[in-house]
């Protein structure tokens, strides 16, 4: 590989290793001859567990162990996870239910773990586990996205988790008491599927004493905090390691019962046990993500500034509270709550509710899509209520330039941005003046066509402080990283920017990350923090070893430190013709005995983060006597402030958009009355396929931010951000000279028909 130049679009590195099948994953490493897990499922959505023999599945040939809740708390066994746990609007703390590794006398959604079978092979274990007698008496089950019902945790009344509140409430109901236009919305936001390429898989053993748990996930040192609560162990008896990851999407960042039931039965074993979801398996298990609904209220002057923002939302947390699930339609809803738009006058109000469902959390964006979603719709819609340009209506309510650093109504300060600008740069991007011939043409095709506008911001999440470590070996540098790659191309990057620092070329860069023993600590992935927060620690490491070197030379050329520069190629020595680069520096350090400069280590910590914002023009067809839908053009303009690699971020970016796409069109999970996901499967769930996505036009246009010294900021979730409601917006543009006035996704042909046939009976009535 040729040595990088700076912002240049360099290919994947890791794809070699991919694409001709040498990935390493759970599956691949797992050690030969290890017992194979299988779970017992709960096959009702609320029910209390009469009968749970055992006796004849432990007693199969084949079969090493059978473990339900009873043995896991006799061996002392923490049975109860830990979620984080939010306060409710008047500062009491939000219900906290018990969430059991496996059920404990009730059973809260179809797919709950029960028991688990560890043997010799899946088959044997799947045979044991129809051998235990189970039964269970049902009981109501509760699926609405309201509060009351059947109650499914004591410790939660009426159902409700949480009340949480945000904002300047009295501001806001008195900018909407005294406003010239006040439009209101109801904005649903469909439950969907993560569906990782890869399933959640584990496997666990004991190597020399010590506990090493490996995991598919987006890190190892919250798997490793978990695992010593649970089990009751020290932290240095354990080791995580976390391989290739086929996807994460926010799903995976949590830690899931399976992986703390199997390492246990490791440790009562004494032997390998490894675990991998099916398919169904992890429909019905996995987080799910989005599901909620809110109703919005936007005040405007009568010069079409908005003066006041009410949400009121009402969230699905599932059967129980997962790792972060209370904070995602909460806290970090609110960091964009008021998106790019100058108001102060706004509050949020939101309500979580446990239904008899799987559990819902962290999913690509994590809140900010949803709090994007509901604004930009109401937006377009108090333009169309309003008959002004809904391009105008965004232009007229824009933060200025000029207003940075900007304070939001929700405490959040914005560090740079060029709204309008960036605005203009898209609209030619999408050729919206051509857009009239477009929808002309698909007219006399009997075709409707619309287009659909969404502005988004992105508040940046995750922990802000990361180390990075960078060792010097004979063959070049290894940078050990504390995120953990999900696909994204951090071998790619974190090499490309240590080349760009250093002059090392980056095919003698390696990166190492997803090993609890050689990295102490990190953050992990999600949040889209990886790139921002990881290449400043990188960035403070390498100032770390230009001093210690540029120290080493003047010792060895008898020239003060102060005055050797590095212009991040080679050093320069006053007076020298020695003008090492950074390897040859390390080489000279070896050849002295000083092996004590040949490893360097920093952590810093972000104060603020980094806001990437753009926008997204989707632009729809839709055949309207079969309510077909094409999603036929796609632009996006992103403000990612400065790149290390153009063409990873535009991988990126279509990766969310199209996954937003797929919630807009074509995912639906569907629950029957009595809980059973009739979705389970990809016959059943609509996943995005190659032809429901078109090409996609990208291009950036940065404001570097001022949040950390690269001027980066994050892009790994800003696609999905944006796509609902561009193609929400859309769709309503397309259908709403057809009188359809409540568009709700997915848009399946089934729902557009049906939305076209509600509106022309409507029409006929008037």
């Amino acid at each position: 590989m040729e040595k990088f130049g700076r912002s240049q679009s360099v290919k994947r590195v890791e794809d070699l290793r991919f694409l001709t099948g040498h990935g390493r994953y759970v599956e691949d490493i797992a050690p030969a001859g290890a017992f194979r897990a299988f779970f017992l499922r709960s096959y009702a959505a609320h029910a209390d567990i009469s009968e749970l023999d055992v006796a004849d599945a432990r007693a199969l040939d084949g079969v090493a162990l059978v473990l339900t809740a009873e043995d896991l708390e006799t061996a002392g066994v923490k049975l109860s996870m830990k979620p984080s746990i939010i306060k409710n609007i008047d500062g009491t703390k939000a219900a906290d239910p018990a969430r059991p590794l496996l059920a404990k006398g009730r059973v809260r959604h179809v797919g709950e773990a029960i028991a688990v079978v560890i043997a010799d092979t899946v088959e044997t274990a799947k045979d044991a586990a129809e051998m235990i007698g189970l039964v269970l008496d049902d009981l109501d089950v509760h699926l609405d996205l309201a509060t009351g019902g059947a109650e499914i945790h004591p410790e939660a009344p009426q159902n409700l988790s949480f009340t949480y509140g945000n904002g300047a409430e009295a501001e806001t109901k008195a900018a909407i008491d005294a406003a010239a236009h006040v439009v209101t919305v109801d904005v649903p936001d469909n439950r969907v599927i993560a569906a990782s390429m890869e399933p959640r898989g584990c496997f666990a053993e004991i190597t020399d004493g010590r506990l090493h748990v490996a995991v598919n996930g987006q890190g190892v040192w919250g798997p490793k905090s978990d695992l010593a609560y649970h089990l009751g162990m020290d932290k240095m008896d354990i080791r995580v390691t976390n391989p290739d990851t086929g996807g994460g999407f926010g799903m995976k960042a949590m830690m899931y019962p399976e992986t703390i039931v199997v390492a246990h039965a490791a440790r009562l074993l004494g032997k390998p046990v490894r675990w991998m979801s099916e398919r169904t398996e992890a429909m019905l298990t996995d987080n799910a993500g989005r599901d909620l609904t809110t109703t919005a209220t936007l005040a405007l002057d009568a010069d079409y500034k908005i003066t006041g923002y009410h949400l009121d939302s009402v969230c699905n947390l599932g059967a129980y509270n997962s790792g972060y699930a209370q904070f995602i339609q909460t806290d970090l809803f609110s960091k964009v709550l008021m998106g790019t738009y100058d108001v102060q006058a706004a509050y949020m109000r939101t309500i979580g509710v446990y239904t008899n469902t799987t559990p819902v959390d962290a999913y690509r964006g994590a809140g900010r899509p949803e709090a994007i979603f509901v604004l930009e719709r109401v937006m377009d819609e108090a333009a169309r209520q309003l008959g002004i340009d809904a391009w105008d209506l965004r232009r007229k309510n824009f933060i200025a330039p000029d207003q940075f650093p900007y304070t939001t109504a929700t405490g959040v300060t914005y560090d740079v941005g060029e709204f309008a600008n960036l605005l203009t740069r898209a609209g030619d991007e999408a050729d919206i003046a051509g857009f009239a011939g477009r929808k002309a043409a698909s007219a006399a095709q009997g075709k409707l066509r619309g287009h659909g506008l969404c502005y988004y911001i992105e508040s940046i999440l995750g922990a802000p402080t990361e180390t990075a470590r960078i060792d010097f070996a004979e063959d070049g540098a290894l940078i050990y990283v504390g995120t953990q790659s999900n696909g994204q191309g951090h071998e790619t990057v974190f090499a490309q920017f240590l080349a760009d620092q250093t002059g090392i070329p980056a095919d003698q860069v390696r990166v190492i990350q997803g090993d609890s023993d050689l990295i102490p600590t990190g953050g992990g992935t999600g949040g889209s923090r990886s790139v921002t927060v990881q290449n400043t620690a990188t960035l403070a490491t390498v100032e770390k070893i230009t001093t210690a070197f540029a120290a080493f030379l003047s010792d060895a050329e008898g020239v003060p430190a102060t005055e050797i520069s590095f212009d991040d190629e080679r050093f320069r020595i006053p007076g020298s013709n020695l003008t090492p680069t950074m390897l040859e520096v390390a080489d000279m350090v070896r050849d002295a005995g000083r092996d004590d400069l040949l490893s360097h280590t920093a952590t810093i910590t972000l104060e603020n983060r980094s806001f990437p914002n753009g926008a997204h023009v989707a632009e729809v067809e839709i055949d309207p006597e079969t309510g077909v839908l094409e999603v036929t053009n796609y632009s996006v303009v992103d403000d990612f402030g400065n790149l290390i690699n153009p063409m990873l971020v535009a991988g990126q970016v279509h990766g969310g958009v199209a996954q937003g796409i797929g919630q807009a069109v074509t995912e639906r999970v569907v629950f029957d009355d009595y809980g059973q996901l009739l979705t389970a499967s990809f016959m059943d769930y609509g996943m995005p396929r190659a032809d429901d996505v078109p090409m996609i036009k990208f291009a950036t246009q940065g404001t570097p931010s001022k949040y950390n010294p690269m001027g980066m900021k994050g892009c790994g979730e800003a696609g999905t951000v944006g796509a609902l409601a561009a193609v929400t917006n859309a769709v309503v543009d397309a259908l709403w000279d057809q009188g359809v006035r409540d568009a709700t996704m997915p848009f399946t042909p089934h729902r557009i028909w049906a939305m076209l046939q509600k509106a022309k009976e409507n029409s006929a009535a008037a």
